[in-house]
């Protein structure tokens, strides 16, 4: 799956200095013993959200192989072995 080139856009404009002075006002927030933390746990929740994506992917594939089961309503073709006149006794 890739993103749209419009979300990226604003990356474009942004500079060295600019991305520096960003990472700077993060470390300085977070400080240095909590980034790893943070970044160990984006990563688990990036894992768990790609997980979850393909379950509902391969859930929705097996929906669309299978054969839908008729209405409520209607009458199912059953298939029946003719019985034979010894099979009575």
């Amino acid at each position: 799956m890739t993103l749209p080139t419009q979300s990226l856009a604003f990356l474009q404009s942004l500079g060295p200095m600019e991305i520096f002075v960003v990472v700077f006002i993060i470390l300085l927030l977070f400080g240095a013993k909590k980034l790893p933390e943070l970044a160990r746990g984006m990563g688990k929740a990036m894992k768990e959200f790609k997980k979850a994506t393909k379950d509902v992917e391969d859930d929705i594939r097996t929906a669309m192989e299978e054969e839908p089961e008729p209405a409520p309503g209607q009458n199912k073709s059953v298939k029946s072995e003719p019985v034979s006149p010894e099979s009575d006794k």
